[in-house]
């Protein structure tokens, strides 16, 4: 994930702690954080949705607390931990909340996941045990457009159960106040 920066690079080398690494950027402080991730240090997790804030599809954490990377110059984060999807698990061992995304099959075509799983996961690390409406509260201004709401809102759930000890898909049943 680190990548050396060329001395002769036009751009004067911004260091950030990504997913608890230290790692030197060639980036202009301007630029977006979203597009450092991406381009830079190859960080895939965090998705170009709209450009403006608005989706959530470029949620990452920045000092534990839901952020959206794509109007987040790269300067704010100089000093700050930031957390990205890559940095919550991994693929053998992924975090509680991935594992409750993975549980609950919340997912159709996987753009917003990003996003909802970093919500989830910023709500969680404030409120181990929301309710289903602040669930629903706090995913309000994050877009799915495949309609796998149901299943999201049931990830959130099974991952404030995973973190409180919950084991495997098999735990305690889930109800959804909503749900007839």
């Amino acid at each position: 994930m680190q990548h050396p920066v060329p001395s002769s690079s036009p751009a004067a080398g911004l260091r950030l702690r990504v997913n608890g690494q230290v790692c030197e950027v060639p980036a202009e402080p301007g630029t977006a954080l979203l597009h450092v991730l991406r381009n830079d240090l190859e960080l895939n997790g965090p998705k170009y949705g709209c450009g403006l804030g608005e989706c959530g599809a470029c949620t990452v954490l920045i000092d534990g607390v839901a952020a959206r990377s794509c109007v987040i110059p790269v300067r704010a984060a100089v000093g700050r931990e930031v957390t990205t999807l890559e940095g919550l698990g991994t693929l053998p061992c992924p975090g509680a909340t991935q594992q409750a995304f993975i549980d609950c099959q919340a997912a159709q075509c996987g753009y917003c996941l990003n996003g909802m799983v970093m919500t989830v996961e910023a709500l969680l690390r404030r409120n181990p045990q929301p309710s289903e409406q602040e669930v629903r509260n706090e995913l309000h201004h994050n877009l799915c457009r495949c309609g796998t709401h149901v299943e999201i809102l049931q990830a959130a759930l099974r991952a404030a159960q995973l973190r409180a000890g919950g084991t495997g898909p098999d735990g305690p049943p889930m109800a959804l106040e909503a749900l007839p």
